[in-house]
C-alpha cells in the first residue's frame, strides 16, 4: 500500500468483494493490510483461523507450533495435505498461507508456545488467536494476552461441540473469569482419545477469524462478554454471558499474577517426560513376556468402538465399566492395562490397586506404541 493508502491494482482486484462493502471499503482493507495477528497452532482451528485471515488480507500473520503433520490430522486440519505428512506444521502451514495470498508476511515460530517465549513472541502482534487444544496452553494464551493488553480470539472444540469468544478486550472478561480453575486432570479427554468431528474446527476457526477481522475494522458486535455455544449434531447455538471478575487474579482490580506463571503445574499436567503411572511397563517388555509364554492378562479400557479399530486381543472392559466389573478379572494373574495413549489406562491401573489388584502394570503410550515400536501391523489412529 502506498503512501496515499490506495491498495496496488492486483491488490484491488483480489479484495474486490471486500472494497464494495460499504463497512470495508479501501480504508478497511488497508487496516487489514496494515494489521498483525499471531495464530498460536495449525491445527485444527488455526488451519481455518490462518486461511482467512490470509485470504482476507491481513498484512503479517505469525504462527505457532511445534509439532509435525500426522496423517491423523488430515481429517480437520485442512491447512496441510498429505504430501506435507511429516514436515514441520510451520512450514507447511506457511507455504499454504503463502499459496493463498503472496501479499502476507508470514512470520514462523517453530517452537513450542511456553511461559518462557510467549511475552516475547505475542508482543509484536495486534491480536492473539487461541488455537490451542490443551487447558495449560490456553491459560498462558489468556495470561499473556492480558498482560500485554492484546484481544484474545479464543476457541475450543469436543466431538461434536465447540465453543468462541473475545477476551482481554477493552476491559472485558478473558478465560480465567469464565474458568478460574481448569478441571481435574484427565477428567475431559482431549481430541486424540474423545475424538471430534472433522468440520468442526472449521466452523468455530471461521468465527474466530471473523471476529479478529471484525475488531481490526471496528465494525459489527465482539463476542466480548458472550460466550457462543455451538452444537454441530443438533446444530444449535446458544450464548451465554460473562462478566469481568474483580477478583480475577489476571484481569481483576488487584492481580496476582503478574508474568506468565507454571501452567503445567496450574492445570496438573504430567511434565512430558514423566512416567504415565508407577507401574509403567514399556512395549518392549510386553512383548518379551508374551513371546515367553508368561499367562498374563492384557486389559483394553478403550471403547468398543475403537477396539475395532485396533486391538491387541485380551479383554476389553471400558474404563467407565471398570469400577463395576473387576470382580471379571482373575486377581492371580498379573494384569497389563493399556488404552489408546496410556491415559485412561493409568486411571485404570489406579482403581484396580485401590480395589486390591497387586499385580497391574500401565502399557506406556498404549496401543499407539505397541504400533510404532512393536506391530506396524497395528493400525494407530
Amino acid at each position: 500500500m502506498n503512501e496515499f493508502g490506495m491498495l496496488a491494482r492486483e491488490e484491488t482486484a483480489r479484495y474486490a468483494r471486500h472494497l464494495v462493502l460499504p463497512e470495508v471499503g479501501v480504508g478497511g482493507q488497508g487496516k487489514l493490510k496494515s494489521a498483525s495477528i499471531l495464530v498460536v497452532g495449525t491445527g485444527g482451528l488455526g488451519s481455518p483461523v490462518a486461511m482467512y485471515l490470509a485470504a482476507a488480507g491481513v498484512g503479517r500473520i505469525g504462527i505457532v507450533d511445534f509439532d509435525r503433520v500426522e496423517y491423523s490430522n488430515l481429517q480437520r486440519q485442512i491447512i496441510h495435505g498429505s504430501d506435507d505428512v511429516g514436515r514441520s506444521k510451520v512450514e507447511s502451514a506457511a507455504e499454504s498461507i503463502r499459496n493463498i495470498n503472496p501479499f502476507v508476511q508470514v512470520d514462523k515460530h517453530d517452537e513450542a508456545f511456553t511461559c518462557e517465549n510467549a511475552m516475547r513472541i505475542g508482543a509484536d502482534y495486534d491480536i492473539i488467536i487461541d488455537g490451542t487444544d490443551n487447558f495449560a496452553t490456553r491459560y498462558l494464551v489468556n495470561d499473556v494476552c492480558v498482560l500485554l493488553g492484546k484481544p484474545n480470539c479464543y476457541g475450543s472444540i469436543f466431538r461434536f461441540e465447540g465453543q468462541a469468544s473475545v477476551f482481554s478486550l477493552d476491559g472485558g472478561p478473558c478465560y480465567r473469569c469464565l474458568y478460574p480453575k481448569p478441571p481435574d486432570p484427565g477428567l475431559i479427554p482431549n481430541c486424540a482419545e474423545g475424538g471430534v468431528l472433522g468440520i468442526l474446527p472449521g466452523m468455530v476457526g471461521t468465527i474466530q477469524a471473523t471476529e479478529a477481522i471484525k475488531i481490526i475494522l471496528g465494525i459489527g458486535e465482539s463476542l466480548s462478554g458472550r460466550l457462543l455455544l455451538l452444537d454441530a449434531l443438533e446444530m444449535r447455538f446458544r450464548q451465554l454471558t460473562i462478566t469481568r471478575d474483580p477478583n480475577c487474579p489476571v484481569c481483576g482490580d488487584q492481580p496476582t499474577i503478574t508474568a506468565p506463571i507454571d501452567y503445567d503445574q496450574f492445570c496438573g499436567t504430567p511434565k512430558k517426560d514423566s512416567a504415565q503411572s508407577p507401574w509403567d511397563i514399556e512395549p518392549a517388555e510386553l512383548k518379551r513376556r508374551l513371546d515367553a509364554g508368561e499367562k498374563m492378562i492384557v486389559l483394553d479400557v478403550r471403547e468398543p468402538h475403537e477396539y475395532e479399530i485396533c486391538n491387541l486381543g485380551g479383554i476389553l472392559i471400558p474404563l467407565a465399566e471398570l469400577a463395576r466389573r473387576h470382580g471379571e478379572i482373575d486377581r492371580s494373574l498379573p494384569i497389563v492395562v493399556h488404552c489408546k495413549m496410556g491415559g485412561r489406562s493409568a486411571k485404570a491401573v489406579q482403581l484396580l490397586r485401590d480395589a486390591g489388584f497387586d499385580n497391574v502394570s500401565n502399557l506406556n503410550g498404549g496401543i499407539n506404541r505397541w504400533s510404532n515400536q512393536i506391530d506396524a501391523s497395528v493400525p494407530t489412529y
